[in-house]
């Protein structure tokens, strides 16, 4: 049975390939009836040397191509030529049908990308990808960072406030201390102050037992100064009782000697006035030329 296949040629690591028509009892690298081409898949672009006649008159021959093979040639036409010569086609449909094939199969070239930009295509979704996942583990570093500040802030918050809240309590506590020992001072102070008021009343009732015992002294010594006060005005008296007595002695000695030409003339009405009008006789002389005195006379002798 005839085979179209694939023959290795070419040096280590860069092989080229034959398309042959051998025997397919014949070994891979052995006899060959006819040598159809060169593929190289090692190129970008897969290049391809192919006598497309010949090719064609094998497989019309019953020669059966290898999967590799069916595929160079599906992807050159040969195969739809050939089923379209199976059908009975003349050459002139088979020529257009090849024509709106090759259209097709050249716009489908222009859409589908070479291995190289394949290549390239798949480096840049690469390299996108490891873009998207280098922000994506720095957003998720950023967010654990955040996370962990603010759980230190929390906690600085926390002892910031235990702290306050301890020194609230210790200002507290002081001032209970500052307000009980103000308050003993105070008690103490009070206590003293009761202590010196005692001790100053004690003092006090001390002084009023001696300011007593000295004022009834004194009280007797007053009595008996009031006693003497009183003797003494007493003996006075009697001594200006005898004085006034002996005054108006003298003033009626002196009177019953006395005319009114002696006197002023106010002590002459008065002495007119307070005598008796018997006793007058004779204090009036005729030569008194003071009327106030003759008419005090006068008067007294009305009265009478």
């Amino acid at each position: 049975m005839l085979r179209i296949r694939l023959q290795r040629r070419g040096r280590k690591k860069r092989p080229i390939h034959h398309i042959v028509v051998a025997d397919n009892r014949k070994p891979r690298d052995g006899r060959i009836i006819e040598d159809l081409g060169r593929f190289d898949n090692v190129t970008p672009n897969n290049q391809l040397d192919l006598d497309r006649e010949r090719a064609l008159h094998w497989l019309k021959q019953g020669a059966q191509p290898t999967d590799t093979v069916r595929s160079i040639f599906k992807n050159q036409g040969i195969m739809y030529e050939m089923h379209l010569y199976r059908w009975g086609k003349s050459e002139e449909e088979i020529e257009e049908a090849l024509a709106e094939w090759r259209e097709r199969r050249e716009e489908k070239e222009e859409k589908v990308p070479t291995r190289k930009e394949r290549q390239q295509a798949l480096l840049e979704a690469e390299e996108k990808e490891f873009q998207k996942q280098l922000k994506k583990k720095a957003e998720e570093a950023a967010k654990e960072k955040a996370k962990q500040e603010a759980l230190a802030s929390d906690e600085e918050e926390e002892e910031d406030a235990d702290e306050a809240t301890a020194e609230a309590d210790e200002a507290e506590a002081a001032d209970e201390d500052d307000q009980q020992e103000a308050e003993a001072q105070e008690e103490t102070a009070d206590e003293e102050v009761e202590e010196a008021a005692d001790e100053e009343t004690e003092e006090v009732e001390a002084q009023e037992e001696e300011s007593g015992d000295d004022s009834e002294e004194e009280t007797e010594a007053q009595e008996e100064y009031d006693e003497t006060e009183e003797e003494v005005e007493a003996s006075d008296d009697e001594e200006e009782d005898t004085e006034d007595a002996a005054d108006e002695d003298e003033e009626e000695s002196k009177a019953e000697g006395q005319v009114s030409t002696d006197m002023l003339a106010k002590e002459a009405i008065e002495h007119i006035e307070n005598t008796p009008l018997d006793e007058l006789e004779g204090f009036v002389p005729e030569d008194e030329d003071r009327v106030t005195v003759q008419r005090a006379l006068d008067d007294k002798k009305e009265n009478s």
